[in-house]
């Protein structure tokens, strides 16, 4: 649901003030774009530092309230925003302090035109006419001069979050994208050189070795080796923050088979009176159930449960089960059959008694059920119904339309409105009462009759016991006692018959760590304690972990366990070269090199210089950079230790091919890829900036 939704549920036409008020008092005064400003409060909390301006934690408190707020469940648990919006705020420093190099600012009158374009404002979609589709931007306009006094902080700060300050941002985005492109330049002669490379081919002789003739358990890479590799391409595998690794045992804590067979039992023991009683919706809530009671019938397809081909064969007050579905055990009971249609169409009027979102009461319920009888009465006099529904009905979802809800299959609505919709016949009229307040209905249509069922669902979860909790914890509370060393923590956990698992890249802001699962706590261990420490057992989900600190790795290369799977291949293959080189490459010419090698001479032809890839061999770039070098025409390379292999080569031609592409073409090319590429920017921004994280000291 959008944020101006929201608001309207909580006040009605005091949302449209509020954008009035960002607009004039606010957002144009100050921008809120992470200027640094501390907000309304101060705090010397500083939770990081972006190019030197502060990131107070009370400003990101309040963002991460505000997003909540906006987005409810579709935002994610406070874990996985705090990254996010720390990320955004981080971004918004550094882009803000590029616009004011170059003076780049929105105005006032470029705020307003975005604001109220129906092409591209925020606005829209809360202010588009839901028949003709348009977007009444007179209307926007009128109620935001109306109620423009509004000074409600907490909904202000909400507009600005959702709409305005995006707004403003997207557009300082788009300018400051527009400078960059507009800065690319493509010179002749690159036009030139580009379209000659592209056409230029050469066909070649080549001797090939490949690596995988040496076995791999042959060649030992030492520690030494893999860190030298690393070094040796040090850009490839630096790290910019440090990382920490772990090995750790899981206990398990998840339901046992005698936690099993005790909810088994449980749920067994109620099926008599579950099947007795005569008000399974009160009987559920007196007992518990996982699996909510939906008062109302509904069509085989709409029965959730695996085992509906059974249960709808019972009789009316029989029970199937207990059966297990998922992590429950479950006695199912059916309570009635009925022929109901699969979609009915009505019309209504709802007097309300209860806000919806707030709970809050809007109307006595006497005062509500006199007025719709009122209704009903007026309506059976001759009375027009789409003006009673203008004047009276408090459902927004269907006012504008007369009241109609148009086709709508079973269980989109309240069980009462539900039931009378699809269990009247077409043409009955009533007043019926559900949570919302009082609803004057009528059925205009009905489709698709067919066997519905009401279904009672007794569903009880397999939880773990006491006695299971209990066992892993001191299992884990023993194993970690036990351990001094990592020699104590691997030989104890192979006594124990568990494999000690390991995370790496562990950074000192995660929340969630590797197969283990989320635990920012464990994080927080990690980076409080040094190598070689034992953690005390950790809760994470339905296990206990007992974590031993492994792998510290600061910034720039990490510790050669980290390195050793990224490099030990390749630096593998690096001293496979050399051997294959020493031993095997003999002769000065191919002809000689192929006898001493074992392999054949092959011919490569119609190879291209901007592609790397050979047929035979794969992507080879070095041996297409010898195959294009016009020294080696008719003359043998060196030995050439490429991705695959070894080879050596000789030039047999370079010539060209037919152009396919002219110059214009051609450049209009260049300068697409050129712009394409400032996607990067912000990155290449990031990397040059200096940021100083505290996040952890809080969270």
């Amino acid at each position: 649901m959008s944020v101006i939704q929201k608001i309207r549920d909580k006040g009605a036409w005091i949302m449209f003030g509020l954008i009035a008020i960002a607009l004039i008092s606010f957002i144009l005064q100050d921008r809120a774009l992470g200027g640094g400003r501390g907000g309304v409060f101060t705090n010397t909390s500083t939770l990081g530092k972006v190019n030197g301006v502060t990131i107070e934690r009370v400003d990101f408190e309040n963002e991460l309230s505000m997003m909540q707020k906006m987005y409810g469940q579709q935002a994610g648990n406070r874990e996985q925003l705090i990254p996010n919006v720390w990320n955004q705020d981080v971004e918004r420093i550094i882009n803000n302090q590029e616009y004011d190099k170059l003076g780049l600012s929105v105005s006032d009158k470029e705020l307003s035109d975005i604001l109220f374009d129906p092409q591209q404002s925020p606005l829209k979609r809360e202010f588009t006419d839901e028949k003709t589709g348009i977007f009444d931007v007179e209307k926007a306009k009128q109620i935001i001069t109306q109620v423009k006094k509004s000074k409600n902080e907490e909904q202000i700060q909400m507009i600005q979050e959702a709409y305005l300050k995006p707004t403003i941002e997207q557009k300082l985005r788009s300018k400051y994208s527009d400078l960059l492109q507009h800065s690319v330049y493509i010179p002749k002669w690159l036009v030139e050189k580009t379209q000659a490379d592209n056409n230029t081919i050469a066909s070649i002789s080549y001797v090939a070795v490949p690596y995988n003739t040496i076995i791999d358990s042959t060649i030992k890479v030492s520690d030494d080796e893999i860190i030298a590799f690393a070094q040796k391409h040090h850009k490839e595998y630096d790290k910019e923050e440090e990382t920490r690794g772990i090995s750790y045992v899981a206990f398990d804590a998840t339901p046992s088979g005698a936690d099993s067979a005790a909810t088994l039992a449980t749920v067994d023991a109620l099926k008599a009176d579950f099947a007795a009683t005569k008000d399974e919706k009160a009987y559920l809530g007196k007992v518990g159930t996982e699996t909510t009671f939906k008062n109302g019938y509904f069509s085989k397809a709409k029965v959730e449960s695996a085992k509906k081909d059974s249960i709808i064969k019972l009789s009316a007050g029989q029970t199937y089960g207990p059966y297990l579905d998922g992590s429950n055990y479950v006695i199912a009971k059916l309570i009635g059959t009925k022929n109901w249609p699969d979609s009915a169409k009505v019309r209504h009027i709802l007097i309300a008694t209860t806000d919806p979102k707030s709970g809050q009461q809007i109307k006595e319920d006497s005062v509500a059920k006199k007025l719709a009888d009122s209704i009903q009465t007026a309506i059976a006099g001759g009375a027009n119904f789409e003006q009673l529904c203008a004047k009276y009905s408090n459902d927004p979802g269907s006012k504008d339309k007369g009241g109609v809800y148009d086709f709508f299959p079973q269980g989109q609505m309240v069980p009462e409105f539900n039931e009378f919709a699809f269990d009247k016949a077409v043409g009955s009229k009533g007043v019926v009462k559900t949570d919302y307040g009082y609803h004057y209905i009528e059925v205009l249509g009905q489709k698709n009759p067919q066997p519905a069922y009401k279904i009672a669902y007794l569903a009880k979860p397999i939880i773990a016991s006491s006695e299971t909790v209990s066992a892993a914890s001191t299992a884990a509370a023993q194993f970690s006692a036990q351990n001094k060393s990592l020699q104590d923590f691997n030989d104890n956990a192979k006594k124990i018959n568990k494999a000690g698992l390991t995370v790496n890249e562990i950074k000192e802001n995660d929340s969630y760590v590797g197969a283990v699962g989320q635990s920012r706590e464990l994080v927080r261990w990690v980076y409080a304690h040094d190598k070689g420490d034992i953690s005390e057992p950790f809760e994470v989900g339905e296990k206990y972990i007992v974590a031993i600190e492994t792998i510290i790795n600061k910034p720039g290369l990490p510790d050669v366990s980290v390195l050793r799977p990224q490099v030990e291949s390749l630096a593998r293959n690096e001293k496979k070269a050399k051997q294959i080189i020493d031993s095997k490459f003999k002769g000065a010419s191919l002809e000689a090199i192929s006898q001493s090698t074992g392999t054949p001479v092959t011919k490569a032809d119609s190879l291209s210089f901007t592609n790397a890839f050979i047929p035979g061999l794969g992507m080879e770039s070095k041996v297409i950079g010898a195959a294009f070098n016009k020294n080696l025409k008719g003359k043998v390379s060196d030995a050439i230790a490429g991705s695959s292999g070894v080879y050596a080569i000789r030039v047999e031609n370079i010539g060209a091919k037919s152009t396919t592409t002219d110059e214009q073409t051609l450049k209009q090319t260049l300068l697409q890829q050129q712009k394409s590429a400032f996607y990067r920017g912000g990155d290449a921004l990031r990397k040059a900036a200096t940021v100083k994280d505290y996040r952890s000291k809080f969270y």
